[in-house]
């Protein structure tokens, strides 16, 4: 019997990536790329699960549930820190407030 590869492993390296080079937009879409990963990445360890010698990039599947799982892990902390800036900063409004004197200044406006 041929063996077969899991079909969402190369989609969830790719998330994965994507959500390390997004991570610092306010870290949600690092979480969302990584939560999407481990969702379909789940459905992979089903098939597996199945049967186990019709696969043959199981290795490939865990280096893509731990490019995941960090992928999320960076996003929610970098989604933290942004919360304890705006917060340091005095809230919400103070934040808006800086960010009108920023396109004041740079002529954005």
């Amino acid at each position: 019997m041929e063996q077969q590869k899991l079909p969402n492993v190369t989609i969830a390296i790719v998330l994965a990536i994507l959500g390390y080079l997004c991570c610092c937009i306010w870290g949600l879409p690092a979480v969302l790329f990584g939560g999407i990963g481990l969702l379909l990445l789940r459905s992979d360890a089903k098939k597996y699960a199945e049967n186990p010698e019709g696969y043959s990039n199981y290795s490939g599947w865990k280096t893509a549930r731990i490019l995941c799982i960090i992928a999320v892990a960076i996003g929610s902390l970098y989604f933290l820190f942004a919360l304890y800036q705006i917060y340091s900063m005095g809230g919400w409004e103070a934040y808006m407030e800086q960010v009108r004197n920023m396109t004041e200044q740079w002529g954005m406006e």
